[in-house]
C-alpha cells in the first residue's frame, strides 16, 4: 500500500482503421514487418490528465524491444519526450519527460497504426499531509481548497506525485487486502464512493463520511485521502484517468 506500483492503464481499441473505437479488445492489427498491435491506450479521442502513459499492448511476444521502440512516435505538434519501459514481453509503457501539453491533441504512431487521444485543461491536485488539505488546481490556478486526512502512524499516505489510475463511482474496502485481518481491531470492510485510485498497492481518494471530524484535523485513514462526501463527489467529477496527484508532507 505504501509503496507505488509502476502504472500502466490498459484500454481496449479496435485494431483494424475502420474499425478502431473505445469499446471491446478487437482483432490484432497486423502489418507484414511488425508485430501484431492490440490495443493502444489512451483511446481514440479519450480525454486524459497531463500524467497520462501511453501504453500499446501486442498481440505475441516482442523479440526486438529496441525496434519496436523506435516505430513508437508520441506527438502534440511536435515530437515529446520520454522513457519506454515494458511490463512484461507483450506490453510496452511510454511515460513523457515532463507532463504532456494541456488541451492538446496527442497523435500515437506504432509502426503504420495511429491514432489520436486529447489531455484535459491541466488538472492536478496537492495534498498536504501536514496542513491536512487537499488543494485541486486546474491550468495551474488553484479552484478548491478541501479539509482532508491521510494515513495515521504506521500506515502513512506514501509520498510522491501519483497519475490517477481508475475511478470507481463505488469501491469496496477490504482490509485483507493490505494484510490486516478482519477480526483485527484495525479490520475493515467497506462501501466506498466517489473514489480514485492512486496505486496498485490500494491507495485512493474517496469519501470517508466516518473521518469527517478528523478531517483538516489529524490524519487517520489507512493510507487513503479521505475527504468529505460533498467535496470527494466533486473531485470525481472533475478529475480525469492521468491527472497528477502530489502528495508530501
Amino acid at each position: 500500500m505504501r509503496n507505488a506500483i509502476k502504472i500502466f492503464v490498459i484500454a481496449t481499441v479496435a485494431a483494424a482503421a475502420a474499425a478502431f473505437g473505445s469499446g471491446g479488445a478487437g482483432a490484432a492489427f497486423v502489418t507484414s514487418d511488425f508485430p501484431a498491435v492490440q490495443a493502444i491506450s489512451p483511446g481514440p479521442g479519450q480525454v486524459v490528465g497531463i500524467a497520462a502513459p501511453v501504453s500499446v499492448r501486442f498481440a505475441e511476444p516482442v523479440t526486438d524491444r529496441a525496434r519496436v521502440e523506435r516505430a513508437v512516435s508520441i506527438r502534440a505538434g511536435t515530437t515529446l519526450a520520454g522513457q519506454f519501459s515494458w511490463v512484461d514481453d507483450r506490453q510496452l509503457t511510454w511515460t513523457s519527460a515532463g507532463y504532456l501539453p494541456t488541451s492538446a491533441s496527442v497523435s500515437v504512431s506504432v509502426g503504420r497504426l495511429h491514432t489520436n487521444f486529447q489531455t484535459n485543461a491541466g488538472v492536478t491536485a496537492d495534498g498536504d499531509m501536514s496542513a491536512h488539505t487537499f488543494t485541486v488546481y486546474i491550468g495551474g490556478a488553484p479552484v478548491n481548497t478541501m479539509p482532508a486526512s491521510y494515513g495515521k502512524p504506521g500506515w502513512e499516505t506514501p509520498v510522491g506525485t501519483f497519475p490517477v489510475l481508475s475511478r470507481e463511482r463505488s469501491v469496496t474496502f477490504d482490509s485483507r487486502t493490505i494484510g490486516i485481518p478482519l477480526n483485527s481491531a484495525e479490520g475493515y470492510l467497506i462501501q466506498g464512493e466517489w473514489a480514485e485510485r492512486l496505486t496498485w498497492g490500494g491507495v485512493y481518494v474517496h469519501s470517508a463520511p466516518w473521518s469527517v471530524d478528523s478531517q483538516g484535523y489529524a490524519n487517520v485513514s489507512h493510507g487513503c485521502i479521505n475527504l468529505a462526501p460533498g467535496d470527494a463527489e466533486w473531485f470525481y467529477n472533475t478529475v480525469s484517468i492521468g491527472d497528477p496527484v502530489t502528495l508530501h508532507w
